[in-house]
């Protein structure tokens, strides 16, 4: 905990150094401070102040007990509570003790959230404890619960309690079990994320049925079921994050019946998993930024397939991709990332035509390289209604990773021109252009010879006949990576070279923004 929360001493010595800076000021001439900064805390009414201490960590808020005797009770009454179990992990005893502590002197009749990030110790089993605190929060009509185990390997059962709490409006559950027994009774919820969840076609449309204002759902290391399958009107928006292999159902693809749904995102490695889209006719927007695996790097599947080869399951993927943007066609934005881009380079180069997309925002998640940059071009191509492209570099996986089957469609790339590539193309509609700099990637790897970014705005400069805004964004701060700023670096050389690029429109001008780190 916090010294500067919990020390007697420590706000003694803050007092003492607020009188010494209020007697310079009156001694300077600014002016007589009539009330010290305790004097004006404490006419602050007692709902306000509990209102206070909900907003922060429960034990932090356990602590302000020792500032005064008005504050000696005042934590009772918190309406929010919040156990942070990441610096328990060899005392777990007094993780325990703090929370059964705390909800033993609770006084309020009604929670508002309700979260705990257990410690990570695959010695302790939590269940009952969870269970008797979940309990706790049911019979308060706590709206929000979170429960988060930094341990992925320890599963957690939902209690009964909460199966049936008809207070719940958002539920995050990480290492979710479901038992089969189990009724699901969440008339208000509208929130659902569970993450490492396992759970069979039967349990999900136990769940869905049992959630009927449910608007967001979303699932994060999932498997077990191959059909989901929305008919509620009230749920928009979906998230399937990341898939978990477990039995090595490699065959059989996972199909998405949502007729109603309008926001779909589906991210991450998915491994050997194909998502088939059914039924999404609603769609305003899509976010596909997910990758797949070679099946020949799936240690798990079946080993034959390194002899067999992996032609025939690239393939399926592409014809995937065809048929996503098909069903995708209509949506008003739609985000992709590297390897989507790439599937699309490679469908050209196999003679697809690709269909004409409606989008309006068109959203890259990528660092453009040789590999998805010709992906891209054939998007914007086909996207005549385009008025805003946003860039967020991304980094994807090396050189070294990829599959030898597809290195050898892409190695294409070498012998291609852009401008060859796609002659007399016009951009009639692209107003807007925005390239940012992401936190946490590192582009000291990215030199000035493999700079696909700027072929691309150079490009786009070129042939986007009514561009009005040319935006590049960096934060300035230190890469963890490479010690040094070396997105704000790159991105400062980008936008210097563009400025003498020739341009459709003189109207318009290049603007470099760069942000200090607060």
């Amino acid at each position: 905990m916090d010294s500067r929360h919990s020390s007697k001493n420590g706000g003694s010595n803050s007092r003492s150094n607020l009188r010494d800076s209020m007697s310079k000021k009156q001694k300077n001439g600014v002016g007589e401070v009539d009330k010290t900064l305790d004097d004006r805390i404490s006419e602050l009414p007692d709902a306000l102040l509990v209102q206070i201490l909900s907003l922060l960590p429960t034990k932090d808020a356990v602590a302000s007990c020792v500032l005064s005797n008005r504050w000696r009770y005042l934590w009772n009454s918190i309406h929010n509570f919040h156990f942070a179990g990441s610096n328990y992990y060899n005392k777990v005893e007094n993780f325990v003790s703090l929370v059964d502590h705390v909800l033993t002197h609770c006084t309020c009749s009604k929670i508002k959230k309700f979260q705990l990030d257990l410690p990570e110790n695959p010695e302790w089993n939590f269940d009952s404890n969870i269970s008797q605190w979940i309990n706790f929060a049911v019979e308060r009509e706590v709206e929000d619960v979170v429960l988060c185990s930094y341990d992925e390997d320890v599963t957690f059962e939902l209690p009964i309690c909460i199966c049936t709490c008809s207070s719940l409006i958002t539920l995050d559950w990480r290492c979710c079990v479901l038992d089969n027994e189990s009724v699901i009774e969440w008339k208000s919820l509208k929130s659902l994320k569970l993450d490492y969840i396992f759970v069979d076609d039967d349990d999900l449309a136990k769940i869905l049925l049992g959630c009927p204002a449910l608007e967001t759902l979303e699932l994060s290391f999932f498997d077990g079921f191959r059909r989901l399958e929305i008919t509620s009107s009230n749920l928009k928006r979906l998230t399937l994050a990341r898939h978990w292999w477990f039995y090595g159902r490699v065959e059989d693809p996972l199909e998405i019946i949502a007729p109603y749904l309008q926001h779909l995102e589906i991210l991450g490695d998915l491994e050997y998993l194909k998502c088939r889209l059914v039924d999404v006719s609603s769609l305003v927007t899509a976010r596909l930024t997910f990758n797949i695996t070679c099946i020949t790097n799936i240690v798990e599947v079946n080993l034959n397939a390194q002899h067999d080869g992996c032609g025939d399951y690239h393939q399926d993927f592409r014809n995937l991709v065809l048929d996503y943007l098909q069903k995708l066609s209509y949506v008003a934005e739609l985000t992709i990332g590297w390897w989507l881009a790439e599937v699309v380079f490679m469908l050209r180069l196999k003679g697809a035509s690709l269909p004409k997309l409606k989008c309006k925002c068109l959203i890259l998640e990528m660092y453009v390289t040789k590999y998805n940059l010709y992906g891209v071009a054939s998007l914007l191509r086909n996207s005549p209604l385009l008025e805003t492209l946003n860039i967020h570099l991304r980094v994807g996986p090396l050189h070294d990773f990829r599959c030898p089957l597809e290195l050898r469609y892409l190695a294409n790339v070498n012998y291609i021109d852009l401008q060859c590539w796609f002659s007399n193309i016009m951009f009639p509609n692209l107003k807007n252009v925005k390239i940012v700099g992401c936190i946490g990637v590192c582009l000291k790897r990215f030199g000035r010879g493999n700079d696909k970014l700027f072929e691309l705005s150079k490009f786009l400069l070129k042939n986007a006949l009514t561009l009005k805004k040319f935006v590049i964004v960096s934060e300035k701060r230190i890469c963890s990576k490479c010690s040094e700023s070396c997105v704000s670096q790159y991105l400062s050389r980008l936008a210097k070279k563009l400025f003498d690029c020739p341009r459709s429109s003189k109207k318009f001008g290049i603007t470099y923004e760069e942000s200090a780190l607060e």
